[in-house]
C-alpha cells in the first residue's frame, strides 16, 4: 500500500494542465484552457481546464474532476494506479507501508493484468540483452535493420525463445496465475490442457498505451517458411482493445502536439525508423484497418494527418481506405507515397535521414485531390468510369463537415474533373440529402403494433419492464435504478455549497461585525436547516467541523474524495463555462460589469432567505394536511396559530426576496 505521505506529495505535485496536457491538445482561451474532450466525441471544444483551481470539467458531457481523477477516468486506471503513474511523471519516489493479507487477496485483476504484462515486457528484453540466444539471433536482427541500441531500448524490443513453453514456466514461478497468461495472450491452452508460449522464436514489439504502460504485444518471426504467419499479435483482453490503441502514440503525443501534425503508417518498423530518423510524431494502426476509436485518438492531439504508405498498387489502395472515416470526423487528410519497392522503413535505411525528411515534406498532397488524379489514371477515357469517379470523389467531399473547405475542394475538383460546379454541387446535395433520409429512418424506425387499428408505433419498454423485483433477483437481474429527480430545495442546498466553495474564505462586511469571512456566518445562518441531499449536507458538515477549529477548507480539498456525488458537486460547483472577456472593465471602453464577490452579502443574505423560505413553505404544507384530518378544537386552534406564524415568516421572507405572496 503506498503511504499517505507519498499520496500528498503526488497530489501537491501534480499540475493539472501538464497531466491533461499529455493526451489533449490544448489551447489557451481567457483564464482557461479548452481542449476536445477526451471522454466523448466533439468537434467543438468545451473541454475545460483551470489552472488556478487544478480541475477540469467538460460542459458537453459533464465529466470533472483533478490530475487524479484524470487519470483514472482516461485509463481506467484503480487508484493505486494513478497514484504511481503521476509519481512516475514527477519522480517522487513510492514509500510503500505493508499490506495485510486481506489487502492482497483483494488486489484488483485488471492491476494483476498490467503487472504481468509489464513482467512479460521485462522477461523478453532480458532474454534479448542478456542471454546468448537472444543477442545471437534477436538483437542482432534489429541491429541489421539499422536500428541504435537507445531506440530498441526506448521502444523495450526483446525477444521471445524458441522454446515451447519458457515464459509461461518463469511466469508461474514466479507467482503469476495461469488464467491470466492465457487471458492476455502469452499462452495459448491446447485441447489436451497443456500450455504453450504464444510468441515463441519471435522478435517482440510491445504496445504501449497512452500512459506508457505495456498493454500487448506484436511479435514478428525469424523463420522463412511460408506457413508461419510473418506477425503474430496480442488478442483483445481487458487492458488491451486493438480498435483504441495506435502503435507508438505514448512516445509521439507530445510531438504531435508540437508539429500540429500526425504521420500514419503501417506497421512497428515503420514507425521505429522514423523516430530513428528524428519524425517522432508519428503512429501505426498496426496492420489493422483504422477505426473510428483511432481516429479519435488522433484527434485529441491535431487535426492534421499525412497517411505515408508503400508506393506499390497495394500501397495505393490501402491509401484510398480508412481515409473517408478521417475525412468524416474533421480531419484534414494527406497522402504521401514512397516510390515503388519502398515504404517508410526501407527508405530510411535506403537513403538516410535527411533525404527521407525531405522527401516527406515535399511529396505530401491532399487526398481529396490525389483520389481525383489517381482515379481518373484509370479511366481510360471510358466516359462511364468517368462518370463513377466524380461520383466517388463527390462522396468523399460530402464527408467533411466544414462548409469552407468543401467549398474549396468543390471548385478545386471541378476544374480537375473538367465538370461545372453546379453540377458537382447537385450531386453532394443529393447525397447529404439521401444520408439524412437514411438516419432519419434508422432513428425512428419503430415495431408497428399488431392490431388491425391505425394506432401510431409507440415505445415499448424492455421486455423485463414489467417483472417484479423479487422476479428479476430470481433469474438474476440488477434491481431497477429509479431516475435521480433534482428538486428545488436540492438546487438551493447545492446553492450554498456552491457559495461556500467558491467564496467561503472571502470577507464581507456585515452591519456590527465587520468583515468576516462569508462561511461561519453562512453556517450559523443554517444552523436550524438540515439538508436532504446527501452530497451537500457532506460538504456542509465539513465546513461545520472545520469552522469549530477555526478552519476554512479548500475546495480542492473535495476533488479527490472517494465519494464520485460528493467530488462532482464540488468539480461542478466551481466551473464555468463562462468569463468575463479583457475587453471588458477597462479604462479604454468605460463599460464596467460588476463581478458576483462584489456583491457577496447580498449574494449569501439571498441564499439564506430563499433555503429558510422553502422550508416554511413545506411546514404550511404538512399543516395543511393535519387540517384536513381533522382533531380536536383545542388541536386545530394550536394548528391553525402555528399557520398563521408560519404564514407571517413566508411573507416576510418573501418581501426580503422581493416576491409576492398571494395566498
Amino acid at each position: 500500500m503506498i503511504a499517505k505521505e507519498t499520496i500528498e506529495k503526488v497530489l501537491d505535485a501534480a499540475r493539472i494542465e501538464e497531466v491533461v496536457g499529455d493526451f489533449v491538445d490544448l489551447r489557451k482561451r481567457g483564464t482557461s484552457l479548452i481542449g476536445n474532450c477526451p471522454f466523448h466525441n466533439e468537434k467543438t471544444p468545451s473541454f475545460h481546464v483551470s489552472v488556478a483551481k487544478g480541475i477540469y470539467k467538460c460542459f458537453g458531457c459533464g465529466v470533472g474532476g483533478d490530475s487524479l481523477k484524470f487519470v483514472m477516468e482516461l485509463e481506467k486506471y484503480s487508484y493505486p494506479e494513478a497514484i504511481r503513474y503521476l509519481a512516475d511523471k514527477y519522480s517522487i519516489p513510492i514509500e510503500e507501508v505493508q499490506r495485510s493479507p486481506a489487502q492482497l487477496a483483494a488486489q484488483d485483476k485488471r492491476e494483476s493484468l498490467y503487472v504481468l504484462s509489464s513482467w512479460a515486457g521485462k522477461f523478453f528484453k532480458e532474454q534479448l540483452w542478456n542471454t546468448e540466444v537472444g543477442q545471437s539471433i534477436g538483437l542482432s536482427y534489429f541491429k541489421e535493420r539499422g536500428y541504435r541500441e537507445e531506440i530498441i531500448k526506448k521502444f523495450d524490443l526483446g525477444y521471445s525463445p524458441d522454446q515451447w513453453t519458457v515464459l509461461s514456466d518463469a511466469a508461474v514461478a514466479a507467482g503469476f496465475h495461469q488464467d491470466y497468461l492465457k487471458e492476455i495472450g502469452l499462452s495459448i491452452e491446447r485441447d489436451d490442457g497443456r500450455v504453450y508460449d504464444r510468441f515463441r522464436g519471435r522478435v517482440i514489439f510491445p504496445i504501449h498505451n497512452l500512459t506508457g504502460r505495456i498493454i500487448g504485444f506484436g511479435g514478428r518471426t525469424l523463420k522463412t517458411e511460408k506457413s508461419v504467419p510473418k506477425y503474430v499479435n496480442s488478442p483483445e483482453s481487458e487492458i488491451y482493445h486493438k480498435s483504441d490503441v495506435l502503435y507508438g502514440l505514448n512516445f509521439a503525443k507530445k510531438a504531435i502536439m508540437d508539429n500540429d501534425t500526425c504521420y500514419l503508417v503501417e506497421g512497428y518498423a515503420d514507425v521505429i525508423s522514423m523516430h530513428q530518423a528524428g519524425v517522432e510524431h508519428v503512429v501505426s494502426s498496426s496492420g489493422t484497418s483504422l477505426t473510428t476509436g483511432q481516429i479519435r485518438l488522433i484527434s485529441r492531439f491535431t487535426k492534421n494527418v499525412v497517411i505515408l504508405y508503400d508506393g506499390d498498387a497495394a500501397g495505393i489502395k490501402a491509401s484510398l481506405r480508412g481515409t473517408d472515416m478521417l475525412l468524416e470526423e474533421g480531419l484534414n487528410v494527406k497522402v504521401l507515397l514512397f516510390p515503388d519497392g519502398n515504404d517508410p522503413d526501407s527508405y530510411v535505411q535506403n537513403f538516410g535521414s535527411s533525404a527521407f525528411k525531405e522527401y516527406i515534406d515535399k511529396h505530401q498532397e491532399d487526398f481529396i485531390f490525389y483520389k481525383t488524379n489517381i482515379l481518373l489514371k484509370d479511366t481510360g477515357g471510358d466516359p462511364i468510369k468517368r462518370a463513377e469517379v466524380i461520383r466517388e470523389v463527390v462522396q468523399s467531399i460530402a464527408l467533411i463537415p466544414d462548409e469552407i473547405k468543401v467549398s474549396v475542394f468543390i471548385q478545386q475538383c471541378s476544374r480537375l474533373l473538367e465538370i461545372e460546379e453546379r453540377v458537382l454541387l447537385t450531386e453532394l446535395n443529393k447525397m447529404r440529402l439521401q444520408k439524412a433520409k437514411t438516419q432519419e429512418r434508422k432513428e425512428h424506425a419503430q415495431p408497428k403494433p399488431s392490431s388491425g387499428r391505425d394506432i401510431p408505433a409507440l415505445d415499448m419498454p424492455p421486455a423485463d419492464f414489467f417483472l417484479t423485483e423479487q422476479e428479476r433477483s430470481e433469474i438474476g437481474l440488477p434491481p431497477v435504478e429509479s431516475p435521480k429527480v433534482i428538486t428545488a430545495e436540492t438546487l438551493q442546498e447545492r446553492e450554498i455549497v456552491r457559495i461556500l466553495l467558491n467564496y467561503g474564505a472571502e470577507l464581507a462586511t456585515w452591519e456590527g461585525d465587520g468583515d468576516v469571512p462569508v462561511a461561519p456566518l453562512l453556517l450559523n445562518a443554517l444552523d436550524d436547516i438540515s439538508f436532504e441531499d446527501k452530497p451537500s449536507a457532506f460538504i456542509v458538515d465539513v465546513f461545520k467541523k472545520k469552522a469549530e477549529d477555526f478552519e476554512i477548507p479548500e475546495a480542492k480539498f473535495f476533488f479527490s474524495h472517494p465519494d464520485k456525488d460528493v467530488q462532482d458537486l464540488a468539480i461542478t460547483c466551481v466551473s464555468t463555462p463562462y468569463e468575463l472577456s479583457p475587453n471588458w472593465n477597462d479604462d479604454k471602453r468605460k463599460i464596467y460589469v460588476t463581478q458576483e464577490r462584489e456583491h457577496l452579502k447580498e449574494l449569501t443574505i439571498q441564499a439564506v432567505y430563499r433555503i429558510k423560505k422553502r422550508k416554511v413553505e413545506r411546514e404550511m404544507v404538512k399543516i395543511r394536511d393535519e387540517l384536513k384530518t381533522g382533531g380536536t378544537a383545542e388541536d386545530l386552534e394550536i394548528l391553525l396559530s402555528r399557520y398563521q406564524k408560519l404564514k407571517e415568516a413566508e411573507k416576510l421572507l418573501g418581501t426580503f426576496l422581493g416576491n409576492i405572496v398571494v395566498r
